[in-house]
């Protein structure tokens, strides 16, 4: 009895889950219908530009069965259940970073996931850096 307890437990764990609804569920929806479980802010864009959200997924569709990567510059872009699984490359404006769409990811934008900012590494001072540095013969 208690291994096949188990076994629905994790079963349950593997079902992602949106606010409630099945990922399969949502996925089966339009973009305008399953943007009444996303935030409000996401949900009013999403009313407001389904138009080129759903031109977005058209071109996905495209760019994937030729076998090649989705790449984008739309950082604005908000991420809609029929997104979740897609590998999207976006572009930082340097390189291209890859952003694998989860479920936790709905809701939000590309762009928050392509950071274009990178964390400074400051090595040692060189010379004329500091006061006591200037004083060195170069």
């Amino acid at each position: 009895m208690e291994k096949q307890q188990v076994k629905t437990e994790v079963s349950k764990s593997k079902e992602q889950i949106y606010r409630g609804q099945k990922l399969d569920f949502l996925k089966s929806l339009d973009v305008r219908e399953s943007a009444k479980y996303l935030p409000s802010r996401s949900r009013r864009t999403v009313l407001r530009n389904f138009d080129s959200i759903e031109k977005f997924l058209k071109r996905c569709d495209k760019t994937l069965s030729e076998k090649k990567r989705i790449k984008t510059h739309m950082r604005d872009l908000v991420i809609v259940p029929k997104m979740v699984g897609l590998t999207i490359l976006v572009y930082n404006g340097k390189t291209f970073n890859e952003v694998i769409l989860t479920t936790d990811m709905i809701g939000h934008r590309l762009g928050e996931f392509s950071l274009t900012r990178s964390r400074v590494n400051h090595g040692e001072a060189g010379i004329g850096a500091t006061k006591s540095s200037k004083a060195q013969k170069k």
